[in-house]
């Protein structure tokens, strides 16, 4: 009996700036294989220190995500979009208030004094 054929996502891992780059307790956008992605910088969070995150807003259509202000709500870390202020979870970017709308989120770490996105092939 043979085994199924299973289909593998492989991934890698891309520079997309500096670590000197980032922001304490604030976002800066890259630009990522055609998406914009919010980096936050929370070096003094209890678990991750590090989320990308899209920065495009489905609620507005702008992409403003990265100039939110980051905080807790309900126990969760969050950034509140600037626009409408729907409230994102930067682990996975459940909206709080429309748990139907989510966005995009990549994982990410610091290697080297770079920042980098693990991207798809």
């Amino acid at each position: 009996m043979s085994q199924p054929n299973t289909l593998r996502t492989l991934a890698s891992w891309k520079a997309v700036c500096n670590e000197t780059d980032l922001v304490r307790n604030s976002g800066v956008v890259v630009w990522l294989d055609g998406a914009q992605v919010a980096l936050f910088y929370l070096p003094d969070a209890e678990a991750q220190t590090l989320y990308a995150i899209d920065n495009h807003d489905p609620e507005s259509g702008a992409n403003v995500i990265g100039r939110g202000l980051v905080g807790s709500l309900k126990g969760e870390l969050v950034v509140a979009a600037p626009i409408y202020k729907q409230h994102y979870r930067l682990h996975d970017g459940q909206c709080l208030e429309t748990p139907r709308q989510r966005l995009r989120v990549w994982p990410v770490r610091l290697k080297g004094g770079m920042v980098e996105v693990q991207v798809s092939c």
